[in-house]
C-alpha cells in the first residue's frame, strides 16, 4: 500500500477538505486528488463524498481511517527505528545477571535519559555479526579468543578486570577458607555446565585448566544458575567459579561461600565492542562513562590468558 497517499487520506479526513490538505501537505489540490483516486482503486471502495463544505468520510472512509492512522504510526516506528539520533542504544550483555549487566545499570543510573535496548546474545561470532549490520550498537566480550581475531571494522576496548571467585556449598572441604589459591584447587572437582566448546568464555577457562591443573566438568545439560546453586549446595564434592560481580541470589538454607582466589587472582577481562564507523551518539557517551568508572587490577599477582590485549 502506497504510504504518501494513506497520508494523503489522513491529511484530508482531518482537513475535511481537499484543498486544505493540499496546503498542509505543500502539494496542489490535483495531486491531492490523485493520490486520493489511486488509494480508492487499490481499496476497491469510495473514501469521500465531495460536499458543498468539502469532503465528508464515506462509511468505508471511516472504517478505513483508524488503520490508516495505525499504519502511519508503525511507519514512523519503524523509521525511528533506524534513525541513531532518536532511537534506543542497544547493547549485548550476554546474560542478566554478569558483571556486564551491572555495567548498564550503573550507566542507565548515570544517563536516564539515554533510551537503552538490552540483548542477550550468545556466541561472539553473532554479537560481531550484528554489530557489522547495525543490529546492535555495542557487545561485552572477553577479547580476542585465540585464532579470533575481530575484523578490521570492528573496535574494542577493555573496560573491566573481574576476579573470580569460588562458590561452595557449607560442607565442601574448603568452605570454610578465608581465601583459596589456584594451585590449592588442583584435584577438586569444579562443575560449570554453562561452558561451551568455542565460545570466549570456553577459551579463557581452557587455558586456566591447562596453566594450572585445574579439573572444570562441564557436564550436563545448563538448567541455569538456580539449578547451578541448588546442585553445589546439596554436593559437598562440587565447587564452581563464580564473577566477583555476578548477581546471586540463594535461599538462606544454601549458606553457600563466595571465596576470593588467590596465588594468582584469575581476571575475567570484559572489553566493549563496536563498530567503527557506528554514529549513535549515545554509544560516544557509554564509551566515555566507561573509561571514568571502571579501572583494572594491579597485575601483579593476577592471571588473564597470553591471547588477552593488556589495558
Amino acid at each position: 500500500m502506497d504510504l504518501e497517499a494513506v497520508r494523503t487520506f489522513a491529511a484530508v479526513a482531518q482537513a475535511g477538505q481537499f484543498q486544505k490538505a493540499a496546503t498542509d501537505l505543500s502539494l496542489t489540490q490535483q495531486a491531492v486528488s490523485k493520490r486520493i483516486a489511486a488509494l480508492e482503486r487499490d481499496l476497491g471502495v469510495r473514501l469521500f463524498t465531495r460536499t458543498p463544505r468539502g469532503a465528508e468520510l464515506t462509511i468505508d472512509g471511516q472504517a478505513f481511517l483508524p488503520h490508516a492512522r495505525e499504519l502511519l504510526h508503525a511507519a514512523e516506528r519503524a523509521a525511528a527505528s533506524v534513525r541513531t539520533g532518536r532511537r534506543p542504544l542497544r547493547v549485548d550483555v550476554i546474560n542478566s545477571r554478569g558483571a556486564a549487566s551491572g555495567l548498564m545499570r550503573a550507566f542507565h543510573h548515570t544517563h536516564p535519559g539515554i533510551d537503552l535496548d538490552v540483548l542477550m546474545l550468545f556466541e561472539i561470532e553473532t554479537a560481531v555479526t550484528a554489530l557489522r549490520s547495525g543490529a546492535i550498537d555495542a557487545s561485552f566480550r572477553a577479547v580476542a579468543a585465540p585464532g579470533r581475531p575481530l575484523p578490521d571494522d570492528i573496535a574494542s576496548v577493555r573496560v573491566l578486570d573481574e576476579p573470580l571467585q569460588l562458590l561452595t556449598g557449607p560442607a565442601h572441604a574448603l568452605a570454610g577458607a578465608k581465601s583459596v589459591s589456584l594451585a590449592g584447587l588442583a584435584g577438586y572437582r569444579i562443575w560449570m555446565p554453562g561452558i561451551v566448546p568455542g565460545t570466549e568464555w570456553g577459551a579463557y577457562y581452557d587455558d586456566l585448566v591447562a596453566e594450572f591443573g585445574l579439573t572444570i566438568e562441564a557436564t550436563g545439560p545448563n538448567f541455569g544458575s538456580d539449578v547451578l546453586l541448588d546442585t553445589i549446595a546439596d554436593t559437598p564434592a562440587l565447587a564452581t567459579f563464580m564473577g566477583e560481580h555476578t548477581r546471586l541470589v540463594w535461599p538462606a538454607g544454601h549458606d553457600l561461600r563466595r571465596i576470593p582466589v588467590t596465588g594468582p587472582t584469575p581476571l575475567y577481562p570484559h572489553s566493549l565492542l563496536w563498530h567503527r564507523d557506528n554514529p549513535h551518539p549515545a554509544l560516544a557517551t557509554l564509551r566515555a562513562h566507561l573509561a571514568t568508572t571502571t579501572a583494572g587490577h594491579d597485575t601483579t599477582g593476577t592471571w588473564t590468558p597470553h591471547w588477552v590485549t593488556p589495558r
